[in-house]
Formats: C-alpha cells, sequence, structure tokens
C-alpha cells in the first residue's frame, strides 16, 4: 500500500500515513528517536482521529511504499523506506510482486540527509556520490542505498514471499504465522518492529497489517511471463530466493558453515497459473556442504584448500541434509564438478563431498548422489549431452512429481515430494544450465498431461520459460560473481556461437575484476544488512517493561542455562626450521597425566618457524610440513595407552612460520561451533610473514575462545618493536564481521614473543645454571612491560619455575656457545585471560629437535550453555508479570485470502500475582505512588505497595475503561496539501530522481495513567487484548484486493 511520509521538525519524528484514510482506516505510524541511546527508538501507532497532523508537513513528493526497518550506523538510528518499486508481474490471482528500485535511509535524530541523491545514480564501483559542488556527501548509509538500488530485493504486500507455493498452501501452514528466516533478507532491520506488533492487542495488529507499513524483502530474481495454451491465458513465473544465512560475495563465501548453511544457497521455483489450476516445481542450489575456500587473486586457476577434516566437518554436514530433509523429504543431490584431475582442485572437492554424503547413513532413498562431470561430457559446448544426465534422473522425476492445485475449489492435487541439489563450483553457469533443463523437462510433461486429449504447440511456453531462466541465472551471478551468467546464451537460445563464447571471455576476465577489487567491500555492506559485523545490534523499541524483563533475566541465568568443566592444553614449540625426525612427542603433549588422568577436552598446538625463514619462504606459505606435524600430534594423541577419547583435528592455518592446530575429543564436535581461522603480517613493515600471528576462534556451546599463535619480531633490545608488533596484532587480526581477539570469552597466546632477560650474558648464564629462576624472572622484559601497562592489559601469565626456554645448540642441554653468544631468557610463552579459565600447569618439556625447549599448559574452563526455549518461556512469564497485554509471537500472516477468525469477546482475566502489583482500585484516599519515570518505576523502589482488594477485583480488566483509553485530541483536520495526492491509490510507482531517506521506532507506554487520566495524550495507551485467539487472517494487501 502506498503512504505518505511525513515530518515533524520539533521533537523531530518521521510517521507513515496511508494515502487515503478512507479505505484504509489503519491509522498513523510514528517513529521518534530514543534520547541517549542510538540503539533504541519510539514507534507508536496512531489511530486516524488520533493523529494531529498540523505540526507534521510530507517530505516526499510522492508516497512511499514502506519500511524496511531501523539500523544504527555511526552512532545515528535510521528508518529504511522504499522510495520507489515496479511491479514485475503476478504470481497468483492476488498475488503481485514487486521489484525495490530505491529505498532512502532517514535520521530520527538529524536532517543532516533528508535531501540526498538518489542511489540508482551511483556508479558500479561503489564511491560515493558527490554534490553539485563536487564535494563528498559522506551519508553514512549510502552503500547500504546502494545495495538495495541494484535491482535484486523484491517485496509483496500481499503474500509471504519468503515460502513457496506448496509451502503456503499446506495445511501444517495455516497455524504458522512466521517468515522463513532464510529467506528474509531484511530480518535484522525489522526484527524490533516486529517485537513492537507482537505486543499490541490485537485490532491494532490488524491496523498496522492493514496500512501495509511494514515490508519484508527477498533478494534473487522474480519473472513473469504471459503465455497462452490451448487460448488459455497462463502466467509463467521463476522465482529464486537467495538465503541470507550464508550470503556473501564469490570468494568470500565458500562452503558451509556450521550451523549446516551453505554458501549461494538458492530456492527456485517454477509456477504456471491460471484461473482453474496452479503447477509450481521447486529446485534448489547451493556450495558444496563442506568446509573450503578459494583464494581469488589469480586469473586462471584457483587453487582450493579444504580447511577442516571430515570428522569435524561431518557434523555440520548433516545439519545440513537434515534441515534440506525437513523442508523438502528428500533430496538428490546433482554434483557438476570435475571427476578428473584438474589442476584447480575440483575433483579433491568433488571426493569430499561424495564421501561426506555417504558417511550420513541415511535411508537409500532420503539422499541420492549423481555425479555428471558436465565440462567433460560437453566438451566443445555440446550441452546437448545433459540428455545423458536426464536418463539417469529420470526415475527421480518421476519419484519427486510436481505440486498441483486446483484454483476453482483450492485442492490440492499432487505435492512435491523431492528436491534435486544441484553444484558445480560456483552454483552458477552450469547450474543454471543443468536447471533450467530439469524445469523445463518436468514443465513439459506435465502441460502435455494436462492437454493430451489435444494437440498443442509448446515453442512459445518453451521460448518463454528459457527467457525467463536466462534471466534468472544472469541475475543470480550478478549477486554472487558480480557478472551475468556464462553459458546463458545457450540456456535463451540453445545455442553457442562465437559471440557467445567471446561474450563468455569478457564476464570472465570482469569476473577476476570485480572479485579482487570490489567484492570486500560489497561484503561488508551485506554483512551490515544482516547485522553481521562487530558490535551490531538490532534496534530495540522502547518499553520499559522490556527493560526490567531483561535485567531480570540476567539476574535469573542460572535458570536457563547449564555449565560444564572442560580442560585445555596448549603448547608453544619453535622448531627453528627443522622438520619432524622421529622424536617421541610425549614428554611435552602427553606430561599432564604424569599428575592428572584428565584427558583434555581440547589441545591447541602452536609452533614457531614450522619452516625455514628464507628470503623464498617469507612471501609464500608451505603447508606440507605443518601436514606432517599435524600427522604426528593425531598419531601421539590416538595412540596413546588407556586413551579413552579419540582426537579429530578441528582446524588449522599457517602464516609462513607461524603455525596453529586444534584438536578436540571427537565427541564434542558437534558442539562445536563458528570456527574461524585469520592471520596478521608483522614482519617488513607488515608485507612479510615471517614475523606476525595466526589465530583460531569457535564457539563451545555458548562460550568463545580465541587461541593465537604468534611470532613477534627478534633481536635483544628490541623490546619496542614487539610491543609494536603485539598492537599491531591485537588490533589489526580480525575475524569475519569485524571480530577481533579481545571479542571473545577466552583468550590463549601460545607463542614466541621474544622477549628476552636484560642481563650481561655471564651473569644470566650463572644464575640459569644455579637454577636462580627468580634472579632472572626480576629482569624479564616481557614481565616488565606488563608491569608498566604498556603490553598484555588484563593478561595474565603462570608462575614461571622452569629455566629459560632459549637458545640450546641444537640436540644438547648447553645454551649457544656459537659466535653470538645469545643470552638465555623465556622467548616461548603462554598467556591467557577469561573470568573462567583457571590455570592448572605451565612447564616446559625436554624435546631437542630445536634450539627452542617447548612450553605448556593446562587450563579448566567453564562453559555456558544456554537452554533458549526455556529463555523465551521464561521471558514470556516475566512479561506477562509486569504487564496486561499478552505477549505473542505474531508476525504478519501469509494468507491473505483466509477468513478472519472472529475474536472472543470474553474478557482477559488479570492474573493474582499482577493484581497483588496494582495499586488499590478501591482506595480512596489519594495515597497513591509517585507517577514512574524512564529511570524510577514504582513496582521497583523496594517500598511497600497498597494491595488491591481482591475480594472487590472482577473479572473486568481496569485497563479497558473508557476513560481510561485517551484520544489524541479533536478530530483529524486535513489540510489541502496532503490530500492532493490521494490518486495515488493503484501501486504503479515511476523512477523518481529525487530525494529519500526515512525512520521509525517503537511504541511504549512509560508514562503514569491514574484514575484513567494521562500525563501524555499522545501516547498510545496500553490496551488488554480480548480472547485468546491469536489465529489472525490474513490482512496484509487486504484493502488492495478488495472487490
Amino acid at each position: 500500500m502506498q503512504t505518505h511520509l511525513l515530518l515533524r521538525e520539533n521533537p523531530r519524528a518521521l510517521a507513515l500515513r496511508p494515502t487515503v484514510l478512507e479505505e484504509a482506516p489503519s491509522g498513523v505510524l510514528v517513529f521518534e528517536g530514543y534520547e541517549g541511546s542510538n540503539s533504541r527508538a519510539i514507534a507508536k501507532l496512531y489511530g486516524p482521529s488520533e493523529f494531529e497532523d498540523h505540526q507534521w508537513r510530507i517530505l516526499n513528493s510522492r508516497p512511499v511504499f514502506g519500511c524496511l526497518g531501523l539500523i544504527t550506523v555511526r552512532n545515528e538510528c535510521f528508518v529504511a523506506i522504499v522510495t520507489d518499486c515496479v511491479s514485475v508481474g503476478r504470481i497468483r490471482a492476488g498475488e503481485e510482486v514487486y521489484k525495490i528500485q530505491s529505498v532512502s535511509f532517514y535520521s530520527l535524530s538529524s536532517n543532516n540527509y533528508d535531501d540526498f541523491v538518489d542511489p540508482a545514480s551511483w556508479d558500479d564501483d561503489w564511491d560515493q556520490p558527490s554534490n553539485n559542488n563536487g564535494n563528498v556527501i559522506q551519508h553514512p548509509c549510502a552503500q547500504l542505498q546502494k545495495l538495495f538500488s541494484v535491482g535484486s530485493f523484491y517485496f509483496t504486500p500481499d503474500f509471504d514471499l519468503t515460502k513457496t507455493v506448496q509451502a503456503r498452501t499446506s495445511k501444517a501452514s495455516l497455524g504458522v504465522h512466521s517468515f522463513d528466516e532464510h529467506f528474509l533478507w531484511n530480518q535484522f532491520l525489522i526484527s524490533g518492529l516486529l517485537d513492537f506488533r507482537s505486543k499490541l492487542d490485537r485490532k491494532k495488529q490488524m491496523d498496522l497489517d492493514r496500512g501495509g507499513f511494514l515490508v519484508f524483502a527477498i533478494r534473487g530474481y522474480v519473472g513473469v511471463e504471459v503465455v497462452d495454451i490451448d487460448n488459455e491465458k497462463f502466467e509463467l513465473s521463476v522465482i529464486s530466493k537467495l538465503s541470507c544465512q550464508r550470503a556473501g560475495t564469490r570468494f568470500n563465501t565458500r562452503g558451509i558453515d556450521d550451523n549446516g548453511h551453505v554458501a549461494n544457497f538458492v530456492e527456485t521455483e517454477t509456477v504456471l497459473y491460471s484461473d482453474r489450476t496452479c503447477y509450481s516445481y521447486t529446485q534448489i542450489r547451493g556450495s558444496v556442504p563442506v568446509f573450503w575456500e578459494q583464494q581469488g587473486m589469480q586469473l586462471v586457476q584457483h587453487k582450493i584448500q579444504i580447511s577442516r577434516g571430515s570428522a569435524a566437518t561431518q557434523p555440520a554436514v548433516k545439519r545440513h541434509f537434515d534441515e534440506l530433509l525437513d523442508r523438502y523429504n528428500a533430496v538428490c543431490n546433482i554434483n557438476l564438478l570435475a571427476q578428473r584431475d584438474t589442476s584447480g582442485g575440483e575433483t579433491l572437492l568433488s571426493n569430499e563431498f561424495n564421501t561426506a554424503v555417504n558417511q550420513l547413513g541415511y535411508n537409500e532413498n532420503a539422499v541420492k548422489m549423481v555425479n555428471f562431470d558436465l565440462h567433460a561430457e560437453c566438451r566443445g559446448g555440446n550441452y546437448e549431452n545433459v540428455a545423458m544426465l536426464m536418463n539417469d534422473i529420470a526415475r527421480y522425476l518421476d519419484q519427486y512429481g510436481f505440486f498441483l492445485m486446483d484454483t476453482d475449489d483450492n485442492q490440492i492435487i499432487y505435492t512435491q515430494k523431492g528436491v534435486f541439489r544441484t553444484n558445480c563450483m560456483d552454483c552458477l553457469d552450469r547450474t543454471n544450465l543443468v536447471q533450467n533443463v530439469i524445469s523445463k523437462r518436468v514443465l513439459i510433461n506435465y502441460v502435455q498431461d494436462r492437454f493430451k486429449d489435444r494437440r498443442i504447440h509448446l515453442d512459445r511456453v518453451i521460448a518463454r520459460h528459457s527467457h525467463l531462466w536466462a534471466e534468472n541465472g544472469d541475475s543470480l551471478s550478478k549477486i554472487y560473481a558480480g557478472t551475468g551468467a556464462l553459458k546463458s546464451a545457450f540456456t535463451r537460445t540453445g545455442k553457442v556461437t562465437f559471440m557467445n563464447v567471446l561474450s563468455d571471455a569478457t564476464k570472465s576476465v570482469n569476473r577476476f575484476y570485480i572479485n579482487n577489487f570490489q567484492d570486500k567491500a560489497k561484503q561488508e555492506v551485506i554483512d551490515q544488512l544482516l547485522g553481521k559485523l562487530a558490535n551490531q545490534a538490532i534496534i530495540a523499541i522502547h518499553d520499559p517493561i522490556s527493560d526490567n524483563v531483561t535485567r531480570q533475566l540476567t539476574k535469573r541465568v542460572k535458570e536457563y542455562s547449564s555449565s560444564r568443566r572442560i580442560t585445555i592444553f596448549s603448547g608453544s614449540y619453535n622448531l627453528n626450521g627443522k622438520g619432524f625426525k622421529g622424536e617421541l612427542l610425549d614428554p611435552w603433549l602427553l606430561q599432564h597425566f604424569r599428575w592428572n588422568d584428565e584427558e583434555p577436552d581440547i589441545y591447541v598446538v602452536g609452533f614457531q618457524e614450522i619452516v625455514e625463514l628464507s628470503p623464498q619462504q617469507v612471501m609464500a606459505t608451505d603447508a606440507e610440513k605443518r601436514k606432517i606435524w599435524e600427522q604426528q600430534i593425531e598419531s601421539t594423541l590416538n595412540s596413546r595407552s588407556g586413551a579413552k577419547s579419540k582426537y579429530t583435528m578441528l582446524r588449522s592455518n599457517q602464516l609462513v612460520g607461524a603455525a596453529l592446530i586444534v584438536f578436540v575429543k571427537s565427541d564434542i564436535v558437534d558442539e562445536i561451533r563458528n570456527v574461524e581461522t585469520s592471520i596478521k603480517k608483522t614482519g617488513i613493515m607488515g608485507i612479510a610473514g615471517n614475523k606476525g600471528a595466526v589465530a583460531i576462534r569457535m564457539d563451545y556451546g555458548d562460550t568463545s575462545f580465541c587461541f593465537v599463535a604468534a611470532h613477534l619480531a627478534s633481536g635483544h633490545s628490541n623490546v619496542d618493536d614487539r610491543n609494536a608488533d603485539y598492537h599491531t596484532i591485537s588490533e589489526g587480526l580480525r575475524f569475519l564481521r569485524g571480530k577481533t581477539i579481545d571479542s571473545h570469552d577466552n583468550v590463549i597466546w601460545v607463542s614466541d614473543l621474544n622477549y628476552r632477560v636484560s642481563l650481561p650474558n655471564e651473569e644470566a648464564r650463572s644464575y640459569a645454571k644455579e637454577g636462580n629462576i627468580e634472579a632472572l624472572l626480576r629482569n624479564d622484559q616481557l614481565q616488565r612491560e606488563m608491569r608498566q601497562g604498556r603490553v598484555f592489559n588484563g593478561y595474565q601469565e603462570g608462575y614461571i619455575t622452569f629455566l629459560p626456554t632459549y637458545k640450546y645448540d641444537n640436540g644438547t642441554d648447553v645454551y649457544d656457545t656459537s659466535e653470538k653468544q645469545r643470552i638465555p631468557g623465556w622467548t616461548d610463552r603462554i598467556l591467557f585471560k577469561g573470568a573462567q579459565l583457571n590455570q592448572l600447569q605451565y612447564s616446559r618439556a625436554e624435546l631437542y629437535t630445536s634450539d627452542h625447549r617447548p612450553v605448556l599448559a593446562l587450563f579448566e574452563a567453564d562453559i555456558l550453555t544456554l537452554d533458549h526455549e526455556a529463555k523465551v518461556k521464561l521471558q514470556k512469564e516475566l512479561y506477562q508479570s509486569l504487564s496486561s497485554i499478552e505477549v505473542r509471537s505474531m508476525p504478519p500472516p501469509e494468507l491473505p485470502r483466509r477468513k478472519n477468525t472472529v475474536p472472543s469477546t470474553t474478557s482477559t482475566k488479570l492474573s493474582d500475582s499482577f493484581v497483588d502489583t496494582l495499586i488499590d482500585l478501591s482506595f480512596d484516599s489519594g495515597e497513591f505512588p509517585p507517577p514512574s519515570t524512564d529511570t524510577k518505576k514504582w513496582w521497583e523502589d523496594g517500598q511497600d505497595i497498597p494491595k488491591a482488594d481482591k475480594t472487590r477485583a472482577s473479572n473486568h480488566n481496569p485497563f479497558e475503561e473508557d476513560g481510561f483509553i485517551l484520544t489524541g485530541g479533536s478530530s483529524l483536520k486535513f489540510p489541502s496539501s496532503l490530500q492532493s495526492d490521494s490518486e495515488w491509490t493503484p501501486l504503479s510507482p515511476a523512477s523518481y530522481q529525487g530525494p529519500s531517506l526515512a525512520n521509525g521506532t517503537c511504541m511504549t507506554n512509560d508514562k503514569s495513567y491514574t484514575n484513567g487520566s494521562s500525563n501524555n495524550a499522545s501516547s498510545s495507551p496500553v490496551i488488554t487484548t480480548h480472547g485468546n485467539n491469536n489465529n489472525v487472517s490474513s490482512v496484509i494487501g487486504f484493502w488492495n484486493n478488495k472487490s
């Protein structure tokens, strides 16, 4: 529905009001900033007669099309408003879809950005726009506006676009009022407003929905073509929805995550609709569901790296396929990767995929695997050979079927019983070609069966279908890789020409440039939209009751959480460039078993100088030696006599000489999520990797860990350089979403920090010979720098009871006798911080491979695991005990044509516990508690509160007294300026080049009401909902669909 965007200057506020109130008496949605916080806002829903518009003016000369939500950027709260869109067609009767063309962001606290350049006019390089004077206008949301303007976002006011036709019409979905979180791209922006909606009474919820104030956007492609078959009119549609769970650009987002979400996951539906029937067929695509990476700065081949072992990968793979089976009942994987050795590593990836699927152990009919090397089978552009694949999957085509519904009586005839999951490397070009062929085959079979008694010509239908799929492939490719799809000409025409080949070559070159020079910036914008950057939080709609609930939840955390104690082994070893020579690692990795039988849950092993730091090695990383040490560690842990547990390598990474390896017990892999790794170079002004750090972070339950293996600047007197290296690593090493080392609950450094002992050589050697550790420690550079607050603030180090670990003559217990005669010192250290981290052991091991001795430390840590269902239940209980509004979780309904359920007329009775907290309604002395404020609430001041006379309490809710509900003043007067656009009834926007921005936030009732009067007549009163029927009918788009 079209709305006017209104502005009140002082105090600043924004409002959305339907253009024609008489046809949609839904009221006005008002947004205000919340003083003192940029992560909160105020939203209020006024009735038409309550809104006094004499202080308001229209901010946009044309109507707008709803609010996408709120976001904080650079310490300002902005409201996202759809300012231009265009219809792409009708999927079914009453199901119109619109493409977003322009979104503007308006600040709730400033008018600096009210007049701004239309982002559609910006260049493709994502640069900031300029004003007429050539000065750069730094709008905080400029890149978000650019993202929304590229034409890949869609919405509808009529139905739930996040679900397929089958999902929307199945009986299981009738009582579910929720969007599919996988495909709702503005979920982060709109969550606060959905929470605001859930706390409104039922009538106001329906008013909010009727107004079309809230927009729910998908990203992907929607295309509609009208075709005639045997003189019957059909709408042929292709709808692709890109998942936002693991969203990003080509080389920044690959493979699977620990939650089972894969990159470039797309659900594509082909719909053929007429007034008599509705046909639908669904396919999916997604990145190979294993942990893998690929570097983008290569023109021809991009080497694939498998970043996690098979055993550590399997829990995530199982989560992925468990969810697919829950959604689609059965899955047939069509793997289009190379089956023969290639320099790019496709065969390696394909083998990992097949291994992962074979280890799932599902019923043989649940998950199938079909391998088809498309490049090999269709060499030379002979894509007609895809027919061989179609023969291989013919039996699954018949088993899975398609969805068919009789639209005359809304009876479901067939349901689709399985889905094809197609993948190649990027899930773009080869995938789109094959999915088009599958979709065409199923569609032709259906049409021919339906019109089997008549002779029909399908050329027009096939041409339109191919055109839609070619457009679909181009759109999805532009989102993920930055260019249109390769092979799209064959999809469109069924032919391969020289010009097609030349076009594909040009696209490949463009992809190289975009992937290497633009995708990082795009990834940051996508993460910002999805709320995945560091320190981002959902804009909360201010509600003083919710504030109190949050405090109570914090105090009662033990009621919805559990904890367990784990042990962590950590060790550091500088190898001096020496490879494995057969020396047993037991004295180092198993030393703690001498006095503790507890098997560590986690092993963290850091190496330095794992390779010789020669000029050739400094600029590149050789992983072969690291892999040898990984094998030796695994062998040592899993071959120990009397071992009760098996260990699995969770993750490893390497920066030239520094390497970090993490092993965990096999039976806890499933409890570990969000494993990431990162590196930071500090050598040669940050260019070379001879010095620097590698880090691995993870979440165990709901407790986060970060492990760091660093190698700082060498040289006895280079203390300042080492301090600088530390700060470069601590502040510059970043994980995904902007997380730093300090973002974690627990941090352990296993490193060669290279700090020395500041004593003359002979004196230091004498103390070492005597075992006078105290004398040496008094001159330890690291402890001195920490005491003076220059490095490692907040960190601890266990008490050192062992001799200096550096530098020995190789293979001996003799300190350095070379020409340099290095002073003995503790270069190898283990430092830690974390409130629940307790060190049990800190010692060294006697290994002789290197001129260093390895160090080790054993820790205990308490792991917190939250029961999120129990938390939600307690949150509801707390809210209901403090509010007369039932807590609801009802996002807008998805089927607008459903009949409304008549609400019960029975009044809701207040609970006894809440009656006890009310002021005495029969008390006449006037001695009421003082009014509440934002900072002081009468129910929290600890004083005795007059009790209600329960014998006189009726079943009628006192908050429903007529005198208690106040209007906003006299009836609404409409200036002619606000009525001038009343003819904007149909939703048919034009491309508008003017400025656009918007804001919004939440409604609360934080004012004190006594004896039916209010201190603030403009505040929306809290109204108790009648009845307990939460089945709000389809009201989105109801007013647009009235006959």
